[in-house]
This record gives C-alpha cells, sequence and structure tokens, in this order.
C-alpha cells in the first residue's frame, strides 16, 4: 500500500507507520517540522530505503496539504494513495483566564477540512482517529472518575473532535443528530462549511472508518504480548477505561492489511 499520514510524528500515527513500513508498505509524513526524525533511526533507515518520504508543511496550510497528496502519489508505483490516516490531535493548555482551551480551537477539524478538500480520489480508503465520550450515549457510560476528566480537561478537544466527525459524516452520508452526535460549536465549523470548495458531495466517500479510542496510555502493545490483554473493538459503547497508543496503532494496520471489509462505514470505539 501506499499511505499519507498527517499527525505522524509522535503517538498512534507514528507508530502505525512504523508498523506499516516493517510490512514494507510506502509511507508519505506532513510534517511542521521534518527534523522531528533525525535521530530516529527505523524512520531514517526507511527514507534511505526510499520507503519512506517526509513532506515539511502544516496541514492548517491548504496548500502543504496539496503538496502533501502530491507528493504521496508520487512515492507510490500505482499512481495513487491506497491509505490516508488521520491522526492529528490538539492538546488544550491551561489559563486561569480561560481554563482549558485549544488553540485554534478547530486544530483538528480545520486540518481535515483541508485535507478532505483536496482529496484526489474518492476511493482512497480514509482513517480517522477522535475518541470516546463525543456522544451523549458515550458520555452516559464512561466510569465515573473519568467523567470530570472528559466534561472540564478533554472538553476543548472534544469539541473539536465532534467537528471531525460531523465532517466526516457529511462526507460518507452518514445520518447526524445533533442531541446524540453533538452540536457543533462556534468556531469549530464556518455556518457555511457546506459550501467549501472541494468538500466532497454527501455520501460520495464511502471508504472511510472512525476509530474512537478510550483514554490513550503510552503503554506496551498488549496485543503483542503473549497472554497478554487484549483490546476490545465495537461499535456499541464498551464502558472501559483505557486503550494504549500502540494498541490502538495495531487495530488501525490490522484493518488496514487485512480488515478492511469488516470495519469500513463503521464508527467503532476500542478499549481494553
Amino acid at each position: 500500500m501506499n499511505i499519507l499520514i498527517i499527525g505522524g510524528s509522535r503517538n498512534i500515527g507514528y507508530y502505525s507507520a512504523i508498523r506499516f513500513l516493517d510490512a514494507e508498505h510506502t509511507v508519505t509524513f506532513l510534517l511542521r517540522k521534518a527534523s522531528v526524525f533525525d535521530r530516529d533511526d527505523q524512520i531514517q533507515t526507511a527514507l534511505n530505503s526510499g520507503k519512506a518520504q517526509l513532506v515539511q508543511g502544516d496541514a492548517l496550510v491548504k496548500e502543504d496539504v496539496q503538496r502533501a497528496w502530491t507528493s504521496a502519489i508520487a512515492h507510490g508505483k500505482s499512481g495513487s494513495v491506497d491509505l490516508l490516516l488521520f491522526t492529528v490531535g490538539g492538546e488544550p493548555s491551561f489559563s486561569l483566564t480561560k481554563g482549558f482551551a485549544l488553540s485554534p480551537p478547530n486544530l483538528v477539524t480545520q486540518c481535515l477540512l483541508n485535507t478532505i478538500t483536496t482529496l484526489p480520489d474518492l476511493q482512497t480508503r480514509i482513517i480517522v482517529i477522535t475518541s470516546v465520550g463525543l456522544t451523549r450515549s458515550s458520555r452516559a457510560e464512561l466510569p465515573v472518575p473519568l467523567k470530570p476528566l472528559y466534561a472540564w480537561v478533554l472538553h476543548p478537544a472534544h469539541r473539536d473532535k465532534i467537528g471531525v466527525e460531523r465532517l466526516i459524516a457529511h462526507c460518507a452520508g452518514w445520518e447526524w443528530n445533533d442531541n446524540e452526535d453533538g452540536k457543533i460549536h462556534p468556531g469549530i465549523l464556518a455556518d457555511d462549511w457546506k459550501d467549501t470548495p472541494g468538500l466532497p458531495s454527501p455520501g460520495s466517500v464511502q471508504e472511510v472508518m472512525v476509530i474512537r479510542p478510550g483514554l490513550l496510555t503510552d503503554g506496551d502493545c498488549l496485543a503483542d504480548t503473549p497472554g497478554g490483554k487484549k483490546y476490545r473493538v465495537s461499535e456499541d459503547e464498551l464502558g472501559g477505561w483505557t486503550v494504549s497508543r500502540r494498541d490502538v496503532a495495531h487495530f488501525v494496520v490490522d484493518v488496514a492489511m487485512g480488515r478492511w471489509s469488516e470495519f469500513y462505514k463503521r464508527r467503532v470505539n476500542i478499549m481494553y
């Protein structure tokens, strides 16, 4: 496969990239700082072999995303990008006057909007990472000790990711209910966002799935450990606590490399 990863400098995107490269796939990274991998032996080996390439740019800049698509297409042998893995995430900062806030408040949504409006082929497979706790039913199933964390600390990031899911739902033709799926907060999407040039028409993007991890940890990939605790995946609410970023990456690559027909067109939760 020929893969474009946006948000791959660390965490789920990075761990997925390593797995893809180990399986002899080609990977293009869009990175704000190409130097992030200067001391990464695994990435340097992949760069030297031609399996990986770096495109310096910012997903908040539409022209940079367009360059990433163009470079990724040229990087593969088929003349197309087989998979887009979108793992951009924002980290809220805290101030006494504003509490926890994300800057810009629509960081992830805008990055995805730039990515989806420059999508060169509607048949490209797309995997987008969001989070549990976005919908009303998901918040209701959170363990009680986690509810304050999701309601306060993670709230700015989750408002942003509701925008992400709204974009995907529009392009995929999925139903959206403001009361259940989430109302778009001011500043996340413009009032006329559906008129954005290049936005795919409703239902035209079918090769897509959304993965909603539980509270993310930096733990090991338990799926690779004999007898280790395995993650669970379901469209239904799982009511669990955490999942490691490495295990989410394991699932991403597992789906992309052999289980796509089982999970595409779906929004699934993953946690232990």
